[in-house]
């Protein structure tokens, strides 16, 4: 029991925090509209569960132990957030979502762009490591643990869910479109940020 509340209380601080992947959220949820900030979720969702499945496969363990492994991988997640953000900033627009919008945020590049997002984020990494590496015990049953990743992966993406709603709301989403300009490249700039903040603290030393 204590395991369990353990993991759900980690859930939804990991979750709530903001990060590059409530950035992507809100951003997609904004421009996109509810379809594209449930599927970019989704994909957040679905980079999780990776992280949890190599996680028991005890590959986390490896990576949490080469200094050269984890290092690219924070520079690998670094520069997909500094691309991102980038791209963000210089496709921001002041013109209002029309139709043709669906066209510009499929689903497919909403849940690529949640997937990506989340498999290159080495804290993502550190989450799934630090529940099964501290959390758990090794008399804990195989299949209880991949509950907990189960619980894991459903409860960021409720949380995304929760935020896409709220923002998809027409009151809400027409105060931040007259800012649209402004979101988009804020949003840009903050995902830049993080990249580089990812980039920066790339350690010599074992984390």
């Amino acid at each position: 029991m204590i395991e369990l509340l353990t993991v759900i209380s980690l859930t939804i601080v990991v979750a709530i925090v903001p990060g590059p992947d409530f950035a992507v959220v809100l951003r997609n949820a904004l421009v996109g509209g509810r379809k594209a900030g449930l599927m970019t979720a989704l994909g957040i969702a679905l980079a999780l569960a990776v992280h949890v499945t190599y996680a028991l496969a005890g590959i986390g363990l490896l990576v949490s132990q080469s200094i050269f492994l984890f290092n690219a991988l924070k520079l690998i997640g670094a520069a997909y957030l500094i691309f991102l953000g980038v791209t963000m900033y210089r496709t921001a627009s002041p013109d209002m979502p029309s139709d043709a919008s669906s066209k510009v945020m499929s689903p497919l590049r909403a849940l690529r762009w949640g997937f990506l997002t989340n498999v290159t984020n080495p804290k993502a990494t550190m989450f799934a490591m630090s529940v099964f590496l501290q959390v758990t015990s090794p008399e804990t049953p195989l299949w209880t643990q991949i509950g907990y990743g189960v619980i894991m992966a459903s409860g960021v993406f409720l949380w995304f869910v929760v935020v896409t709603f709220f923002f998809t709301l027409e009151p809400v989403r027409e105060k931040f479109m007259r800012m649209k300009l402004k979101v988009e490249r804020t949003f840009g700039i903050l995902l830049t940020v993080f990249g580089i903040g990812i980039a920066v603290t790339t350690s010599s030393t074992r984390p």
